[in-house]
């Protein structure tokens, strides 16, 4: 089974891409961020035609996620637990059947928190505690689960391209790394890392400053696995060649692949 992330930053604006790509790397469930449209706005019909079931948690003009599925949802719930008051549309978890039992995916687009000397770094630290409390969670009931999204976190120095440049950004300062390394502490496997050490592997070029054609990018979109789901991984990627399409999303799609056939 092909778990996949991508922000696609407005995807009515990159709707050709978006279907484009589904067909090249053809992943069973799709996790989308930045949609940047309300539910009855999201263009499902192409979608579904290709064979995907859609469930979204939208908000106009910002933030907003999908989920997208070749496996029909047993469950899907928006909005992250912890605050009642937070409104923003940018969590959705989804529970698909597999044959050989359930599969649990949250898509999430963490707050980016910029600047920092602003209340968006408090709001970015407190939505990681919230995350880590829920992940905490569900790690007890011991089942496949995928953690989904961009994190908006550059994990380690290994994940920017300079990153003296990025000492003072939210997406890199300590209380966010080590937020992200406190899901890693509780058993969760970042997937690509798990498969791979290469240098100089970013998910998100800059549209400023030729950051694409120069490869100055940040990892900041992430596949997240609990134990149970990451005894099955086979492989994991970046399809990095996507930002280089006409009209592209800044970011580009992570995927992983799991085998529940034979374990």
């Amino acid at each position: 089974m092909r778990i996949a992330t991508w922000n696609v930053n407005s995807v009515r604006q990159r709707l050709d891409q978006l279907l484009v790509w589904l067909k090249e790397r053809s992943p069973d469930v799709v996790c989308l961020q930045e949609i940047k449209c309300v539910d009855d706005a999201f263009p499902r019909e192409p979608i579904e035609a290709l064979g995907y079931n859609v469930a979204t948690h939208g908000q106009k003009t910002f933030n907003g996620v999908a989920l997208l599925s070749k496996l029909p949802f047993e469950e899907v719930r928006p909005q992250l637990a912890g605050d009642p008051e937070d409104l923003h549309a940018r969590f959705l978890e989804g529970v698909v059947s597999h044959g050989r039992g359930t599969l649990r995916v949250a898509c999430l687009y963490l707050p980016n928190g910029n600047p920092p000397q602003t209340e968006k770094y408090p709001y970015k630290l407190k939505w990681m505690d919230r995350l880590l409390a829920y992940s905490k969670e569900r790690l007890k009931s011991e089942e496949p689960f995928v953690l989904a999204g961009d994190f908006n976190v550059i994990p380690t120095p290994e994940d920017v391209y300079n990153p003296q440049a990025w000492l003072g950004d939210a997406l890199f300062l300590p209380p966010t790394r080590e937020r992200f390394q406190a899901l890693i502490n509780i058993g969760l496997t970042d997937a690509f890392r798990a498969v791979s050490d290469e240098p100089r592997q970013y998910t998100f070029w800059d549209y400023q400053a030729g950051a694409w054609p120069k490869n100055n990018g940040i990892r900041i979109d992430h596949l997240l696995l609990s134990p149970q789901a990451s005894d099955r991984l086979v492989d994991a990627g970046i399809d990095r060649h996507v930002r280089g399409w006409e009209k592209a999303s800044d970011h580009v799609p992570i995927w992983a692949d799991l085998d529940f056939n034979n374990r």
